[in-house]
């Protein structure tokens, strides 16, 4: 293939909460730069996966869940998401199979009317779901939107995802490789290791505890023998979270710091000491001067 017939653009990735965005990216960009969580809303920011080949590079752009905000970090979310959509030269609209058409759909599908963007469905979860509820389920997405494509796949399993990778390809339109080859994020360590061990907390806590914390890294340094330290404090709400996340003589945050150590060392391919601290900022996620503090920008908001 000739260097002009190379391919490039931007893949949105869209869906209500939880139908398999992040284990998506994950699994086409072959490493974890998306956490994953059964808990809704766990993406909060645009988490850009870029996967190159000999003929085209894809940046896909897993977006936050789309549903009804109910504070300021809601509202932030939902600008990210629908934003997306004017820059992209692709839209993956990803349903859950399980689930069936909901009202957060329809909320999408309005949202997709009049754009000129190629938008395929993508099914997610067709493990969950018998082949005959599958055609069903396929017809009456079909009848709401004119899709250039429908893929069924599994995101978990691996199932098809070659097959929407090489429509994703065809639809492309030929233009530069923009990131080196071996480059699979543009976000920086930083961002990654803080959302390493948010993922943690959301997996160990319960409640109300998942979409009030926060985290920032506060310094990452080299130390001998080429091992890492990297200090971060995790940020709740109300005090009595605060308890709840390091709990009895320390030992949740015992845990979560050790889950997270080994994702962190598996990212920078080196030993790494982790240092966590807890604290609270009441009501942070309504403060726009907070917000801005851990990386939500207010040209996106």
């Amino acid at each position: 293939m000739t260097k002009e017939s190379f391919k490039s653009g931007f893949v949105s990735i869209i869906g209500r909460p939880n139908v398999g965005k992040s284990t998506f990216l994950n699994r086409v960009i072959g490493q974890k730069i998306a956490i994953m969580s059964d808990k809704p809303q766990t993406t909060r920011n645009k988490v850009q996966g870029v996967l190159t080949t000999d003929t085209s590079q894809t940046i896909f752009i897993d977006t936050p869940g789309i549903h009804k905000p109910k504070h300021k970090l809601g509202d932030f979310m939902m600008k990210v998401a629908q934003n997306t959509l004017k820059e992209v030269d692709m839209i993956l609209f990803m349903i859950n199979a399980a689930e069936g058409y909901g009202k957060g759909d329809e909320f999408i599908i309005e949202r997709l009317k009049g754009l000129t963007t190629p938008v395929f469905l993508v099914v997610n979860k067709i493990d969950q779901l018998h082949p005959d509820d599958l055609l069903l389920l396929i017809d009456e997405y079909r009848a709401r939107y004119p899709f250039k494509e429908i893929i069924p796949i599994s995101a978990l399993e691996g199932n098809n995802i070659d097959t929407l990778l090489k429509q994703i390809e065809h639809y492309l339109p030929e233009g530069p490789q923009f990131y080196p080859s071996d480059q699979v994020t543009d976000h920086p360590e930083r961002f990654i290791i803080s959302e390493l061990i948010r993922e943690k907390v959301l997996h160990l806590t319960r409640e109300e505890i998942p979409h009030s914390i926060a985290v920032t890294i506060d310094s990452i340094k080299e130390r001998e023998k080429g091992s890492v330290y990297v200090s971060a404090t995790i940020v709740v709400e109300r005090d009595s979270q605060k308890g709840i996340v390091i709990g009895k003589r320390g030992s949740l945050l015992k845990e979560v710091g050790k889950r997270a150590r080994a994702d962190i060392e598996a990212l920078l391919g080196s030993s790494v000491y982790l240092e966590l601290w807890v604290k609270v900022q009441k009501d942070w996620r309504n403060k726009m001067s907070q917000l801005r503090d851990f990386g939500f920008k207010e040209d996106e908001y």
